[in-house]
């Protein structure tokens, strides 16, 4: 299945372009990442872990990366954007820089190595 790639194709424009973009992305620096659902939601998932989302709704796009620890180890580079707990806004306007998504991704990989290193 490729729930995450179904999903993208459903977009439209910017906003499908910049969800794709956090697909692509994470899919070059976990290439061992696999498509499938996480939390009701088309995901990147890893080692049967959730990686990565990208929603849209009609104000923002929603990243995931399933890990406060994550979100809060880039408070600094996230300054500026809106973010929760789970969950860091942007728009297609104004995305998310790559090396702060990259240092994201990469966050997220490293924490689900550690866990299946335990």
């Amino acid at each position: 299945m490729d729930e995450f790639t179904d999903y993208i194709a459903s977009l439209d424009g910017a906003v499908r372009d910049a969800v794709e973009h956090v697909r692509a992305r994470a899919l070059e620096l976990v290439p061992d990442a696999e498509e499938g659902m996480s939390y009701g939601m088309a995901a990147l998932r890893y080692r049967g872990s959730p990686l990565v989302s990208a929603r849209a709704t009609a104000k923002h796009i929603g990243l995931y990366p399933f890990s406060p620890p994550a979100i809060e180890a880039l408070e600094p580079d996230l300054a500026g954007f809106s973010t929760s707990k789970g969950t860091i806004r942007f728009t297609s306007d104004r995305p998310l820089p790559d090396d702060v998504l990259d240092r994201l991704i990469l966050f997220r990989r490293d924490e689900i190595d550690a866990m299946h290193s335990r």
